[in-house]
C-alpha cells in the first residue's frame, strides 16, 4: 500500500506522513450541520474538500468509510422550531432533507453514512453513565456536566490554557450549579415545550458535544483515523469530543489526525444574515454550476482562507470552459484510438506530479496547476499537429481520474465546437505567444466569421459559438 502522503495535524501542530490504523482501512468522521436552517457556501467550503478527499483516498487505493453526523436536537433547532411555531422533529427532518439535497447537487457522493444525533440516544446515555462512573461527570438541578477539573488534557487541540478554556465554554453552557466555568453539558433536564428522552437521571436530551463521541464509538470504536470539520469547531466542540472519549475509553489519541478547514469570508467580512451577505447553496446553484463553487473552493489550500466574490465565480466558470473545452478536444483525437495506441504513457509525468500535489498535505490549488500546465503543453501539440490518439488516450484518461477527485467539469457533456475551429484557435494561441499579433488577429477574425468567438485567458483561449445578433427594438 501507497503511504507517501502527509496530512497537517492540528493536534500535533506537524505534518505528518499517513499511517492507517487498521491495514487499508482508512475511517473519517466529519462534523455535519445543525439543521435548523438552509446550509450555505461556508457549508460547502467544507464537504467539497472532504468529499475530494475520501475520493482521493479510495482512488490511491484504501477502502474508506466516511460518516458524517447530523446534530438534530440543539438549542438552535428548538429555538427555530419554536419562533416558526412548528413541530422540532418535522423542521429538523425537513432542513436534514435540504441539506442532503444540497449535497447531491453539489457532487458530494463520498459519504457512506450520514448519523442523525437521535439515532444513537441509547449510546449516548450509555456513554454518559460511564462518564459518571468514572467519576468525570457530574449531576446539578438543571443537567450532567462534565468535569473538566478531571482531564488536565483539556485545552490540548486548541493550545487554550485551562483559563482560556473556561472562558470559552462558560459562555455557552451556563449554570450557577457547575463546579467549573469550563465544564460543559452532556445531558440537559426537560424544560416545559422541549423534546425530551428519558434517562437514569431523567427526563431531558444531549449536550452538543456527547452525540459526536456517541457516534464514532458506535462505529469506529474509541479510536479512528481522521476527524474533520472547520477551523471554528476546534474549540470547544473537538476539545470536548477529546475529552469525553479518551476519559471514557482511557486510550489516547482518539483520532490520529484532525485536518480543519478555513474560513469562508464574502467580499472581505464574515458572512451574516445581519450584513446581507448570507449566501446558501440553493441559492448559488440557481445562479451557477457546481462546478464553479468546487472549482474555488479548490483552488484554495484546504487550511487556508477563501474569499468569495462575484469575479471569482465568473472566472471559474471561465476556467471550466477551458478545461470542458480540451477535454472535449482530445476525445475527438482519441476517437477510434487502437488497443495498442491506448498504452501511451504520454501523460504520466503529469499523473505524477499531479498525486505528488495531492500527497502533500492534500495541496488541490498545486494539482489544479498541473491540469492547466497540461492543457498549455498538449495545445501547442495539437496545434503542431503532433497529438496522436494514443497520447490523447493517456491525457484524457489522466483527466477522467483527476475529474473523479475534483469534480470540476462535466465529462458526458460533448461540445459542439467543430475540430477545425478548435485546431484554428490552439493555432492561434501559439501566434500569441510569439507576439505575432498581427497573424492572431487574422485567425480570430476566420474564427468570427465561421460563427465563433474567441475569449483569452490566463488558463488559456476560451472559444464558444457567437450570440446571434438581435433585431433592435423600434
Amino acid at each position: 500500500m501507497y503511504y507517501t502522503f502527509s496530512i497537517y495535524d492540528t493536534l500535533s501542530r506537524t505534518k505528518k506522513k499517513f499511517r492507517p490504523i487498521s491495514g487499508e482501512k482508512i475511517r473519517i468522521f466529519v462534523c455535519g450541520p445543525t439543521v435548523y436552517d438552509y446550509s450555505h457556501i461556508g457549508h460547502a467550503r467544507t464537504y467539497v474538500v472532504f468529499d475530494a478527499f475520501a475520493k482521493y483516498l479510495w482512488l490511491k487505493g484504501f477502502e474508506v468509510q466516511y460518516i458524517q453526523n447530523i446534530t438534530n436536537i440543539d438549542d438552535k433547532i428548538i429555538d427555530r422550531a419554536q419562533k416558526l411555531n412548528q413541530d422540532f422533529f418535522q423542521l429538523a427532518k425537513t432542513f436534514e432533507t435540504e441539506y442532503r439535497n444540497d449535497m447531491e447537487n453539489l457532487g458530494i457522493d463520498s459519504v457512506d453514512k450520514y448519523a442523525p444525533a437521535t439515532n444513537y440516544m441509547a449510546q449516548i446515555i450509555d456513554q454518559i453513565e460511564r462518564l459518571i462512573e468514572k467519576q468525570y461527570a457530574y449531576e446539578t438541578t438543571d443537567g450532567i456536566y462534565y468535569d473538566i477539573s478531571k482531564f488536565p488534557q483539556y485545552g490540548k487541540l486548541s493550545g487554550r490554557t485551562s483559563e482560556e478554556a473556561e472562558d470559552g465554554v462558560s459562555r455557552i453552557d451556563e449554570s450557577v450549579n457547575k463546579r467549573n466555568k469550563g465544564d460543559f453539558a452532556l445531558w440537559k433536564f426537560r424544560k416545559p415545550e422541549e423534546p425530551y428522552w428519558p434517562s437514569p437521571w431523567g427526563d431531558g436530551r444531549p449536550g452538543w458535544h456527547i452525540e459526536d463521541t456517541a457516534i464514532t464509538e458506535t462505529e469506529f470504536g474509541p479510536q479512528y483515523d481522521i476527524h474533520g470539520s472547520a477551523r471554528d469547531l476546534i474549540f470547544p466542540h473537538h476539545e470536548s469530543e477529546i475529552a469525553q472519549m479518551e476519559a471514557v475509553s482511557g486510550k489516547t489519541p482518539l483520532v490520529n489526525y484532525w485536518m480543519h478547514t478555513g474560513f469562508l469570508t464574502v467580499n472581505g467580512e464574515r458572512m451574516s444574515k445581519s450584513l446581507g451577505n448570507f449566501i446558501t447553496i440553493r441559492e448559488f446553484l440557481k445562479k451557477h454550476s457546481k462546478y464553479a463553487l468546487r472549482l474555488l473552493i479548490l483552488s484554495s489550500h484546504y487550511r487556508s482562507p477563501i474569499d468569495y466574490k462575484e469575479s471569482a465565480i465568473v472566472q471559474a466558470e471561465s476556467n471550466i470552459s477551458t478545461v470542458e473545452q480540451f477535454y472535449f478536444a482530445i476525445c475527438k483525437i482519441k476517437e477510434g484510438a487502437s488497443y495498442y495506441d491506448m498504452h501511451s504513457k504520454f501523460a504520466e509525468k503529469y499523473r505524477e506530479r499531479f498525486y505528488s500535489e495531492l500527497d502533500d498535505d492534500f495541496n488541490t490549488p498545486k494539482a489544479l496547476a498541473v491540469i492547466f500546465e497540461l492543457i498549455r503543453d498538449v495545445n501547442s501539440l495539437i496545434s503542431d499537429k503532433k497529438m496522436g490518439r494514443g497520447e490523447a488516450y493517456s491525457v484524457s484518461s489522466f483527466l477522467n481520474d483527476a475529474n473523479l477527485i475534483l469534480g470540476i467539469f462535466d465529462p458526458k457533456k460533448r461540445a459542439d465546437i467543430p475540430a477545425e475551429i478548435i485546431s484554428l484557435t490552439n493555432k492561434r494561441e501559439q501566434l500569441r505567444k510569439s507576439r505575432n499579433w498581427k497573424d492572431a488577429d487574422k485567425i480570430r477574425s476566420e474564427v468570427e466569421k465561421m460563427g465563433y468567438t474567441i475569449e483569452d485567458a490566463e488558463s488559456g483561449p476560451k472559444v464558444k459559438p457567437a450570440r446571434k445578433n438581435r433585431t433592435p427594438e423600434n
